[in-house]
């Protein structure tokens, strides 16, 4: 489980739903989601658009996986669909079980439910155990499990949390059936634009930065303006613009705070070749790892160069 920040003025909240899913176990480490509102979405843009227009305060959902990788939906809508800010992270471990509405066995099982970024994660294991079931998408992992309670439902079983398998009252026909034990979810709370959360020494910001030019060396242009600065990243990808072929866009997270002159000076850095840079946010790591910032790079070394710059022009 991820430490979540301390304070959160939500009241209500919309996640990737339905109730049961692994995000809604997320949102529940936000402080006060207990007793808050909480509306399932059925998408990671309706939950999205729930926050920009006001039925909701702020919204939970995926942004990353330790196995599958980015989440495109989120991704693309959180950089590009939606101008919205990143407050919060949560960590959540990823387990699943086969589920049926019956009890069977798992020879018996000929489909199987759940989300695709779930199947990726058990894809292994179904090849070897279930080589001839079918894979049938779900929205979320708790609305296949959910599928199983209709009368015309289309698969045998589902693969889901175990939590959602106890909730419906399913048969658990498997447990632990991911091909890697130990996989992470990584989630984001999203708001409107507002006040950014204080620094903790131990912090992420999230950037979405247009490749202004598809040319040689255009994207080691951008990247030298962290390296040069001791700001690690530790998330990119590249994503299209949708506005054609060859156009596209790097969602990053970097290691480091808006209020660090190293972060500040970096994106400043950034904006003078790619002006349409947007910041999405800085926010506690949900894991509490603090950044490791060299002496060259620290908030004393920028202090002592303003001052000696200063100097040179008082003379």
């Amino acid at each position: 489980m991820s430490q979540p920040p301390e304070n959160l003025p939500f009241a209500r909240y919309s996640y990737l739903g339905p109730a049961g899913t692994f995000t809604e176990a997320a949102l529940l480490q936000m402080p006060g989601a207990h007793e808050a509102e909480r509306v399932p979405a059925a998408s990671v843009l309706s939950a999205l658009t729930m926050v920009e227009d006001g039925t909701v305060d702020a919204a939970m959902v995926p942004i990353e996986n330790s196995v599958e990788g980015g989440v495109t939906a989120t991704l693309d809508a959180v950089s590009v669909a939606h101008q919205l800010h990143i407050v919060a992270e949560a960590l959540v471990p990823i387990t699943f079980v086969v589920a049926s509405r019956e009890p069977t066995t798992l020879s018996r099982i000929r489909s199987l439910t759940t989300h695709t970024h779930a199947w990726a994660q058990v894809r292994r294991w179904a090849e070897v155990s279930v080589p001839h079931a079918e894979f049938i998408p779900a929205s979320s992992t708790a609305a296949g499990a959910r599928a199983l309670l209709q009368e015309d439902h289309a698969a045998d079983a589902a693969i889901c949390a175990p939590l959602v398998a106890e909730q419906l009252g399913l048969h658990v026909v498997a447990h632990g059936v991911e091909d890697v034990a130990g996989a992470v979810t990584r989630f984001v709370l999203v708001s409107k634009p507002g006040p950014v959360p204080e620094a903790t020494g131990a912090d992420k910001t999230t950037i979405m930065i247009p490749l202004p030019e598809d040319r040689a060396g255009a994207l080691m242009e951008l990247l030298e303006h962290f390296s040069t600065r001791g700001v690690n990243l530790c998330r990119i990808e590249s994503r299209p613009t949708g506005d054609g072929l060859g156009k596209y866009f790097f969602s990053i997270d970097l290691e480091g705070h808006i209020d660090e002159a190293r972060v500040a000076d970096a994106l400043a850095g950034v904006h003078r070749i790619s002006p349409k840079i947007r910041f999405l946010g800085s926010y506690p790591r949900a894991d509490q790892r603090p950044q490791q910032v060299t002496a060259e790079v620290s908030e004393a070394a920028f202090s002592a160069a303003r001052t000696w710059i200063e100097a040179l022009r008082r003379r």
